[in-house]
């Protein structure tokens, strides 16, 4: 009897220490410590031993179940927060791949116009203020987007700025820009721009294109490299500017359209001497139509000296050559414009220029004499003779930065136009204007 209790109990503790060490509830594990102090198989300082081991293992347990808790807990909640950051990433990329630019710029403008009374003429001294807020976007890597508005007092296409007048009423904002820019990724250099689009050529001097002008329609520009040291640019495109202007129809064929082709190239003759040339034709059709019926500015192409009625072909060639290794930075450049559909002789136009930075002033000067028929006179200069054609003269400029982004300048224009005044022809039309202009 002796040796089998001693067996007996060599299995209840063997079953004990097996109980004890497979996951159990404490009730279980209690219970069986309690059967086998009843029974008499430990004694009564091996059950308080046993309670002591089944207590401190119980709260091991829970300890370690708390901390496991915790840790899945915190992953979860990392998980949750990683998936609400990506959400939230996916919703804002679009902000990554945008930018904001745009400028602020006041303006004390003086206009004198030989001829024209001061009370009632087309003299000006004014204030004008120009702001202009511009969104670019990355869609992808083969396409970007812009968006600009700008304040104007009218939707001239050849001015955004506009006069502080009026008990300080509110001032109109126009839409300036609004197109996609296609770039496949297989064509390095090659874009596909439609909509409302900043100039796709390139523009020497401002006797045919006044800088404000954005045209609207679809153009392609491509730029292919030739070495380092030289590339070709060329652009194509096609722009609409009125619907049905012979009011025979709604096709194509019945509107008024400007096709355009430039070609040019950038090389360096030496380290220090970099040449562009470049040449342009601009080329519109149903001009013969486009005449003023209403009060629209502009109404027709033939405006502001332009003969009635006139019709355009332009071709222009171009050209500018940078010179280093000088004291100061050196450039000259100009361009000539032959409108070969001009109804008379008064068919060119030409500009030859200077420009330099000197102790931190950026400086700029041109001669200009555009005949009547020459270029659009819808689209030319707006201030160069208050934006007549029938003019020649001189344009200086100078500006400097102040601080960063924030810059102030003069222009003076000294010229003589045929048909900025009303009275005579020949006029002195001159403009001063002075301005400050932030960028941000």
């Amino acid at each position: 009897m002796r040796l089998a209790s001693t067996k007996t109990a060599a299995a209840l503790c063997g079953g004990l220490l097996l109980a004890l060490s497979v996951p159990a509830s404490a009730a279980v594990d209690a219970k069986l410590l309690d059967m086998l102090k009843a029974n008499g198989q430990i004694s009564a300082s091996q059950y308080t031993e046993l309670q002591a081991e089944l207590a401190k293992d119980q709260k091991e347990k829970q300890i370690a179940q708390q901390a496991q808790q915790e840790t899945n807990e915190q992953i979860a909640a990392t998980a949750k927060k990683a998936n609400d950051l990506s959400v939230f990433d996916q919703k804002l990329a679009w902000a990554a791949k945008t930018q904001f630019k745009g400028d602020v710029r006041f303006r004390q403008e003086t206009v004198k116009i030989q001829g024209e009374s001061n009370n009632g003429g087309r003299d000006k001294d004014r204030q004008r203020i120009r702001a202009r807020l511009g969104a670019y976007t990355e869609i992808n890597d083969q396409v970007d987007t812009g968006i600009r508005i700008a304040t104007g007092s009218s939707d001239d296409a050849r001015s955004t700025n506009q006069d502080q007048d009026n008990y300080f009423d509110k001032k109109s904002i126009w839409l300036d820009l609004g197109y996609i820019d296609y770039h496949p990724k297989q064509i390095k250099n090659l874009h596909v721009i439609g909509g409302k689009m900043l100039q796709p050529w390139v523009n020497m001097g401002d006797v045919i294109w006044d800088s404000d002008i954005n045209p609207e329609g679809l153009a392609l520009t491509y730029k292919y490299p030739l070495g380092s040291s030289a590339e070709l640019f060329g652009s194509l495109g096609n722009y609409n500017l009125k619907d049905n202007v012979d009011g025979d129809g709604v096709q194509f064929r019945h509107d008024l359209r400007l096709t355009s082709g430039q070609l040019g190239t950038r090389f360096s003759v030496t380290d220090n001497l970099k040449m562009t040339l470049g040449g342009s034709i601009y080329a519109y059709q149903n001009d013969e139509n486009s005449t003023c019926t209403s009060s629209t500015t502009p109404c027709a192409l033939a405006v502001n000296g332009n003969s009635a009625n006139e019709q355009f072909r332009l071709y222009e060639g171009f050209a500018q050559a940078d010179i280093g290794g000088l004291a100061v930075p050196l450039a000259f450049y100009g361009q000539y414009v032959k409108n070969n559909d001009a109804s008379n002789d008064q068919d060119t136009a030409w500009l030859l220029g200077a420009k330099s930075k000197v102790f931190g002033f950026n400086l700029d000067y041109n001669y200009r004499d555009t005949q009547r028929n020459a270029v659009v006179g819808a689209f030319t200069d707006s201030d160069f003779a208050n934006g007549t054609t029938g003019s020649r003269g001189h344009k200086m400029k100078v500006s400097y930065d102040i601080d960063k982004n924030f810059a102030v300048g003069a222009t003076y224009f000294l010229t003589k136009a045929d048909y900025a005044s009303r009275t005579q022809r020949d006029a002195n039309t001159n403009t001063l204007q002075l301005d400050a202009e932030a960028k941000f």
